[in-house]
């Protein structure tokens, strides 16, 4: 398995984050790295995400778990890899909250295919996960 994990620690509401989050058509607005997004039905669990980066052919997400206010997470398959991605929220102390990323790629090879893609897909959470704050806090 390979993983990686970021976090970003904020005094932006839960409840904002979490309405960011549950609206998926609306990712775009604050991930600079999505052209396009579709759902097709409800924020929960089955629900099929369309995500196109700019310039790239489009990403089959499955929402795999939602714990409303709390966490989601997402899972897309590419040949025997699975790529889940959790996003959650843990709440700590003085109103604040730390938003976690976390993606674990398993599946036969996962720890070389991981290596190989893993980081490209993770190096835009820093910059993501900021301005996914920043709006949230406004």
């Amino acid at each position: 398995m390979w993983k990686y994990e970021h976090s970003i620690e904020t005094s932006a509401a839960p409840e904002e984050i979490w309405r960011l989050w549950a609206d998926v058509e609306s990712w775009g607005a604050w991930n600079a790295e999505i052209e396009k997004i579709e759902i097709d039905g409800p924020f929960a669990p089955g629900a099929q995400i369309t995500m196109t980066p700019p310039g790239d052919d489009p990403v089959l997400l499955r929402v795999a778990e939602v714990t409303d206010g709390e966490l989601f997470v997402d899972e897309a398959r590419f040949g025997d890899l699975l790529l889940r991605t959790v996003h959650r929220m843990d709440r700590i102390d003085n109103g604040r909250v730390r938003v976690v990323y976390r993606m674990e790629i398993t599946g036969p090879g996962a720890d070389e295919a991981g290596a190989h893609i893993g980081p490209g897909i993770t190096a835009d959470w820093p910059d993501t996960m900021a301005a996914l704050v920043e709006r949230a806090a406004r």
